[in-house]
């Protein structure tokens, strides 16, 4: 006598609803899975996930509220062993990078995600990682490469505001003399040559959002 498996179940976590109603479209033809709960935000995440008990949860890094790394982070507190795969249109690996350290178990990037749905979730159901070969090749170029700190990130963001090193001393209540050392660890990090290659290349990595 034959048993058949439960479908896998998924929750579908972005701010679009188109994006949510094409996954949703595309999981709904095939009879081994099927959509158990749906947000559009990060907020309440961990309620979400309890109630609609998903195998796989697929969640966008970015959203205009709680963001996707927040609500992973959220989620592998409450859950560690829920099984993630980020939805992205960045290219950087700053975030991928976070994903990653968090627990996120793949990637889909949102132009190929007809293409690789089905098969990036049924990899991660099976205990699998999805990381697609851009992914992987990104994050080795930055491999070793030290990160920014939290101070060196504001500071980083007031200098992509515009500010000079004064107005982002006060900005920050700290002295001009000490932004001035952070621009420099900051410009060492990035492998950048002044301030505004410093934001771009932030920007490009997924450092900073502009």
């Amino acid at each position: 006598m034959s048993s058949t498996a439960p479908p896998i179940r998924l929750l579908l976590v972005d701010d679009h609803p188109m994006v949510r109603a094409g996954l949703a479209d595309t999981i709904s033809c095939e009879p081994d899975m099927c959509v158990a709960g749906e947000r559009e935000d990060g907020a309440g995440i961990v309620e979400a996930f309890r109630s609609a008990r998903p195998d796989v949860t697929i969640l966008d890094i970015a959203m205009p509220q709680v963001d996707g790394i927040e609500a992973l982070a959220a989620l592998r507190a409450d859950q560690p062993n829920a099984r993630v795969i980020m939805l992205t249109t960045l290219r950087g690996d700053h975030q991928m990078r976070r994903a990653l350290e968090l627990g996120a178990a793949g990637f889909l990037f949102k132009s190929t995600v007809r293409r690789d749905l089905l098969d990036a979730i049924r990899a991660v159901h099976a205990g699998r990682r999805w990381i697609p070969a851009e992914v992987a090749q990104t994050l080795v170029e930055h491999l070793g490469q030290p990160g920014l700190s939290e101070r060196e990130l504001a500071v980083l963001a007031c200098a992509a505001g515009g500010n000079g090193n004064k107005q982002i001393g006060v900005r920050l209540g700290i002295a001009e003399d000490t932004v001035k050392a952070h621009m420099r660890t900051i410009l060492a990090k990035l492998g950048a040559h002044d301030r505004t290659h410093a934001v771009a290349i932030a920007v490009k990595r997924g450092i900073l959002t502009l």
